[in-house]
């Protein structure tokens, strides 16, 4: 286990910004993003998100073997979701059950990128189409977090002696699914940086990388403001909460190591796929939660994400699904 690069991945600048914006609470501060900006900041992110992996689409093409790769992964994004609120149902109310649900159908960039560098560090080539697996199981989570918490909605809001109140209009449920300003611009930008290749890229390149991360410590810092301010709810979920977030990516794991190996990927492929089924969003997915469900609480879906699931996968997870792929690779 590469112990520097555990540290240099912890003490990455958005992740301590979190902690920045739980700390000023703690202490008192009266520091806060003024509104609308939190709501801009998260447009951003997944407008760049969504380009950024469709000009990865536009450069690697699409192989039999690598389409097959993005289904699995558009498939475990669709599952993972489902699975998930069933188990959390026992525990949580719809909408909080739908955003913890979608969080970890989602994936997380930054335990992405470590993973990468952990294959550099060990010399084990992997492919550029992964970038945009990445990218494609961000929306998949979302619409089913989404269609979850408004599948509820109807039942929420109707007394139950009404007849009405169990008829579900599916017309505008998936409008309200599909077409949700966060779900909406994901998806389109995804398809424009799909058209538009390596020439939108350099002639967006200063909007969606140069200050990418900028804008990604100042939504993170956000989100420890609102986490910390709402962390109540975590607290009293206690056992449970712990060993879902370290639990559930052990089994999401699991089923991306057996459907790595089905599909023939190669162990720096399948270490990655492993690490996307395994990795749980704390980008996108709070994003459109905090713009498509609003009733469901930050402090629980993002603290368990960023605060449990991603050191987790960072000191342990990866180097445990690596050991995991070397010896079934044999």
């Amino acid at each position: 286990m590469n112990f520097s690069l555990i540290l240099s991945n912890l003490l990455n600048p958005p992740v301590l910004f979190f902690f920045l914006g739980m700390i000023a609470v703690w202490v008192g501060s009266d520091l806060d993003i003024p509104q609308p900006l939190p709501k801009f900041f998260s447009l951003y992110l997944l407008l760049s998100l969504g380009f950024k992996g469709g000009v990865e689409l536009n450069k690697s093409g699409l192989s039999s073997h690598a389409a097959w790769s993005l289904l699995a992964a558009i498939a475990m994004a669709l599952l993972v979701p489902l699975g998930a609120f069933w188990i959390l149902r026992r525990k949580m109310d719809v909408f909080n059950a739908a955003a913890v649900a979608a969080t970890y159908g989602s994936i997380s960039a930054v335990t992405f990128i470590t993973a990468t560098s952990f294959l550099e560090q060990l010399k084990l080539p992997f492919s550029g189409y992964m970038v945009a697996a990445m990218v494609l199981m961000e929306s998949p989570a979302i619409i089913v977090g989404v269609l979850l918490a408004r599948l509820a909605m109807p039942k929420l809001a109707m007394p139950k002696d009404n007849s009405e109140s169990h008829t579900l209009h599916w017309p505008h449920l998936l409008r309200d699914a599909f077409l949700n300003g966060s779900v909406f611009v994901l998806i389109g930008s995804l398809l424009i940086g799909i058209l538009t290749g390596h020439n939108g890229e350099s002639a967006l390149k200063p909007f969606t990388n140069d200050i990418f991360k900028g804008i990604l410590c100042l939504f993170l810092l956000d989100m420890g403001l609102v986490s910390a301010r709402r962390l109540g709810g975590l607290r009293k979920l206690g056992a449970f909460v712990v060993g879902f977030a370290v639990l559930i990516p052990l089994l999401n794991a699991a089923i991306g190591l057996v459907l790595a190996r089905l599909l023939g990927m190669n162990q720096g492929d399948a270490l990655l796929f492993c690490v996307l089924c395994a990795s749980a969003s704390y980008i996108a997915v709070p994003a459109a939660m905090r713009l498509a469900v609003p009733e469901a609480n930050p402090g629980i879906y993002v603290s368990m994400a960023l605060a449990l699931t991603f050191p987790f996968n960072v000191a342990v997870g990866i180097p445990l699904y690596m050991s995991a792929i070397r010896h079934f690779w044999r």
